[in-house]
């Protein structure tokens, strides 16, 4: 005969109630311990025998911490005191991990959930306890392999970075390449250019003097003839300059002028070259040589220094008027040598100074004077084997004065 659910007592339905509850303690697939306030555990299901290898009767009695390695032993006494003083349902082990240890001694990591409630006899715990041990092996493996596949990534960026790094420098090569075929080309028509006017223009004296120099001989007319004899030597003279000026750039540009430091007196170079280059001068040109004191005794390259003391002294005879003075001066200061050479001159413009040091490059104002736009090329080239500085001083149509600071001794 069926009960009438209607019918069941207040006991029976209580009774049937504590039997659900008891079949789910016994069945869960998690394992349940439940514990007092001192950690002693009074009940365990079969679930929890299982995954601990201890049998009920061992586990029944005994304190909690028996289930954990013993490292952890007295960390875990604190958590529980601390957590029976604030007990309230949750996760245990919240930001660190939490092991659980077999009968045998083997660890595997767990995940706890902890529930209090009270009763007549007291106050407990109920701990959820699940084995993660095959999700923390994945976890682990997914790290490892997060970690392989960074280092891949970065192996693989450092590879990218190189082969970006050797393209820049590629490129670079290839910008520097063809930068230097421009100026080569650039060169090549500058040279046809000059060659073609500054060649022309001596060339055709030469020849026209040679023919007066013919008439003027069969007339015995000396005087005429000497003076196309000079005009002649003076284009020959310009012709010299220009080769020389090509060859010398073509030297230093492949490296062929080689630094020889000797102890010389640089009084002594200026008064060798001085008379040479009053030699063309031009009409009442004179040139001054002023010294600091009666020896300046260095250690540097005699014949660039005597080079440079040259194209300097030539610049100022071609810039300059007639009657006027050239002033070369040797002086000394803070241990270094100062070489200075100044004009009266057409000066230089404001726009054309930061461009008289690059080749080819003739100053707006020079008009029909002949000459190169090599010279300062090759002075700041020579300048820079001693290790030293070039710079000038200009205003237009009042003159200019170069001032070399060479270093006493190359070291």
């Amino acid at each position: 005969m069926k009960t009438n659910p209607e019918h069941l007592s207040a006991q029976d339905t209580e009774m049937d109630i504590f039997n659900q509850v008891e079949a789910i303690f016994q069945f869960a697939t998690e394992a349940i311990l439940i514990t007092n306030d001192k950690g002693v555990i009074i009940r365990s299901n079969p679930s929890a025998e299982r995954l601990f290898r201890y049998t009920q009767h061992e586990l029944t009695g005994s304190s909690v911490e028996m289930l954990i390695p013993a490292r952890y032993k007295h960390s875990h006494e604190a958590h529980r005191e601390h957590y029976n003083k604030n007990s309230h349902p949750r996760a245990m082990g919240t930001g660190y991990d939490v092991f659980g240890k077999t009968k045998e001694g083997t660890e595997f990591p767990v995940e706890v959930s902890l529930s209090p409630f009270s009763n007549s006899q007291g106050r407990f715990v109920i701990a959820f306890i699940v084995d993660i041990s095959l999700r923390k092996s994945a976890e682990d493996q997914m790290k490892a392999y997060q970690s392989e596949l960074e280092k891949e990534v970065e192996e693989r960026t450092m590879i990218l970075k190189e082969a970006i790094h050797k393209l820049e420098q590629i490129k670079e090569e290839l910008d520097r390449s063809l930068k230097r075929e421009r100026e080569l080309n650039s060169m090549k028509s500058r040279f046809i250019s000059i060659a073609s006017h500054e060649f022309r223009t001596p060339l055709a004296t030469v020849l026209s003097s040679l023919s007066l120099v013919e008439k003027y001989a069969d007339l015995n007319e000396d005087e005429k003839r000497n003076k196309h004899i000079t005009r002649i030597k003076s284009s020959i003279r310009n012709l010299t300059d220009i080769l020389n000026d090509f060859l010398s750039l073509n030297k230093l540009e492949e490296g062929k002028v080689m630094v020889s430091p000797d102890e010389f007196d640089v009084n002594k170079v200026v008064e060798k070259v001085v008379p040479d280059i009053q030699g063309i001068a031009k009409t009442g040109q004179k040139i001054e040589s002023v010294f600091a004191a009666p020896e300046t005794i260095v250690e540097l390259d005699a014949k660039l220094v005597q080079n440079i003391l040259i194209n300097l002294l030539s610049n100022a005879i071609k810039f300059s008027p007639e009657d006027s003075t050239i002033t070369v001066s040797v002086q000394t200061s803070g241990g270094r040598l100062i070489l200075k050479v100044g004009d009266q001159g057409i000066g230089i413009p404001d726009s054309d100074k930061k461009h008289m040091f690059e080749r080819f490059f003739r100053s707006s104002n020079a008009g029909e004077i002949q000459g190169t736009g090599l010279g300062l090329s090759i002075v700041l080239h020579y300048v820079n084997l001693m290790k030293g500085n070039i710079s000038f001083e200009s205003k237009e149509n009042e003159g200019t004065t170069f001032i070399v600071d060479l270093p006493m001794k190359i070291k």
